[in-house]
């Protein structure tokens, strides 16, 4: 405990120190006798049980009067010259910016929704963090920028779900033959593809021109993703989920491995997802164990892990160890402000202002 301003207190107390000896002076002289005729024979009143339990009280009653009023004005005195105490208090608590990289090929739909929908429960627990959803196939779309909005993003993610949803159905309908098809299937094929079109539009631009799946420049864009990437004043986090099934026409503007190389540089950890044998798409044309090999070498060069998701690992588990691992490198920041500390002479101030009104309001009787 300290005082910002102890002078005021001390200059206070001085004066105080001289006024009431001074005030008591004056009193007994003004009280002295000073003319008059003196009264004869006063001791055997001034004896009398009554005269002295009334003198008695007079005395207390006086005491209390000067005692609140000194004790109002030393109260005042701190009052004026500021208590207070120097606490380290937390401002802040810098916490992670996480990326949700999800690569909408429909060969994916089935991890998607498994992933959005774990992550629709993970977000009502998040406290500091920031979310951010990029989903991407030939292009990408920030679905969601960073934000601790989780009402937002609890929204986002239902309609990706939805998203991912409408996929399988469309999937569905599109493996059966032409023929096979009801008349409510092909209007419900054609109402699909419509609402389909909405995210597409953003995630296939320029398709026929460059291809699909294009991992690298969805990785790279969601790095980008993260503002004032130079400074590390948060811990950043990008959790990727993709088959790799990199389906280029053309040179991408950054290959998985050069993308994994700016993340690292960047400060960046990436978590990878990779989708099991049994639900990996056109394992007759994609090299399984080649593609699962490259994602994980790309997210083991960030210091992120790689994930398969399996039955035994499902992810709720995986999700799990990420948030496990990244809140060990959850920053504090501890600032050192000055609390006033008014309680206690506010109180005192109050109960000697009390106390002299009250004695001074006896004594009038």
């Amino acid at each position: 405990m300290e005082i910002m301003n102890p002078w005021i207190l001390w200059v206070g107390l001085a004066v105080v120190a001289v006024i009431v000896p001074v005030a008591f002076l004056i009193r007994k002289k003004r009280d002295a006798y000073s003319g008059g005729i003196k009264a004869a024979n006063t001791e055997k009143l001034k004896n009398s049980p009554v005269y002295k339990r009334l003198e008695l009280r007079y005395n207390i009653l006086r005491a209390l009067v000067v005692t609140g009023l000194v004790g109002s004005i030393v109260s005042s005195l701190v009052l004026a010259s500021r208590i207070y105490k120097t606490d380290n208090a937390v401002t802040g608590v810098k916490k992670r910016d996480i990326i949700m990289c999800l690569d909408v090929s429909y060969s994916l739909y089935e991890l998607n929704a498994e992933i959005t929908d774990y992550w629709k429960g993970v977000v009502k627990g998040l406290e500091g963090d920031r979310i951010g959803i990029n989903i991407f196939n030939t292009s990408t779309v920030t679905y969601v920028p960073l934000t601790d909005d989780y009402d937002y993003v609890w929204e986002k993610l239902d309609e990706l779900g939805k998203y991912f949803s409408m996929q399988k159905e469309y999937e569905e309908l599109v493996g059966k033959k032409s023929s096979q098809l009801t008349d409510e299937e092909k209007k419900k094929k054609m109402d699909l593809r419509s609402e389909l079109n909405y995210f597409d539009a953003g995630t296939l631009y320029q398709n026929a021109n460059r291809g699909s799946s294009l991992v690298g420049e969805g990785l790279g864009t969601a790095l980008y993703s993260f503002p004032y990437l130079g400074e590390s004043d948060r811990t950043r986090v990008i959790i990727m989920c993709t088959d790799n099934e990199l389906n280029a026409y053309d040179k991408e503007v950054m290959n998985l491995k050069e993308a994994s190389d700016a993340c690292a540089k960047s400060k960046v950890t990436v978590y990878g997802i990779f989708p099991g044998k049994d639900q990996f798409f056109r394992p007759e044309q994609f090299d399984y164990e080649g593609l699962s090999a490259e994602f994980r070498s790309a997210v083991e060069n960030t210091g992120g892990k790689f994930y398969i998701r399996t039955p035994d690992m499902p992810v709720s588990e995986i999700t799990s160890d990420i948030k496990k691992q990244e809140a060990m490198m959850v920053k504090m920041v501890v600032a050192s402000q000055t609390i006033d500390l008014p309680e206690v002479p506010f109180i005192i101030l109050f109960l000697c202002l009390v106390l002299a009104a009250t004695a001074g309001l006896v004594l009038q009787r």
